[in-house]
């Protein structure tokens, strides 16, 4: 919890207890955010029945459909219209780097839309190569987002670009 600032939780109320955000009184403002994971390990995707283009365009589709269905799979999220998303997989080599852009003109933000549909193209892929290779999810994280009453934020340089590119 050392990232935490202040004692104030959105999702936690005085006594502990969680709570839904009230965003009836919100702004209703466009709102963006890109996340972005990389998957280890995957091996020559190449090799795999239907190839890589089979195997992406499987991880993508997971990536858009649970990005959908976030409020269902996290609690306290509030569903939301999507008016844009998009699913980007590259090849590095024996890893791939899954990024997502998430956006909607609302009174929340599209942070965990854009993370989950992150989360769940990685495990779509480890689901398609396994058990043939030692392959992890790693570096899941919001890289930036805009919009609404806190305006925009993006992660430092050094740990967006440190967490996608292979050693």
């Amino acid at each position: 919890m050392s990232n935490v600032v202040g004692t104030e939780l959105s999702h936690i109320d005085g006594e502990g207890h969680a709570v839904m955000v009230n965003v009836t009184a919100k702004n209703l403002t466009s709102r963006v955010a890109k996340a972005r994971a990389t998957v280890r390990g995957v091996g020559d995707l190449s090799e795999l029945p239907g190839g890589s283009a089979a195997v992406l365009a499987l991880a993508r589709a997971a990536g858009l459909l649970g990005a959908k269905q976030t409020s269902t799979l996290i609690p306290l999220c509030h569903p939301l219209p999507l008016s844009s998303l998009n699913v980007e997989l590259v090849v590095l080599g024996d890893d791939v780097e899954i990024t997502a852009i998430a956006e909607t003109f609302g009174q929340t933000g599209v942070e965990m839309e854009a993370l989950t549909a992150c989360a769940l193209a990685s495990l779509s892929l480890v689901a398609s190569v396994l058990p043939a290779s030692d392959v992890s999810v790693e570096a899941l994280g919001l890289l930036e987002k805009s919009g609404g009453r806190s305006g925009t934020w993006t992660r430092e340089a050094s740990l967006a670009e440190s967490a996608v590119r292979p050693s």
